[in-house]
């Protein structure tokens, strides 16, 4: 299996999206692991879809 280069980091609060290969923060801080989110931005990398997912994602913090 290939290295994945987004990874789910549990932080205070929550979850936040780490970049392997840029070695930064990606993305805004979630409460629930975005498993559907880490599963489109390793495999296919779709922009309408990884748009549609952070806007549900987003939407679940309201």
């Amino acid at each position: 299996m290939a290295k994945r280069r987004y990874v789910a980091r549990g932080v205070p609060g929550g979850y936040r999206i780490w970049d392997t290969k840029a070695r930064r923060w990606w993305g805004d801080h979630y409460e629930l692991c975005p498993d559907d989110l880490l599963a489109e931005l390793n495999g296919f990398a779709d922009p309408s879809r990884i748009t549609a997912l952070l806007k549900r994602y987003r939407a679940l913090r309201r």
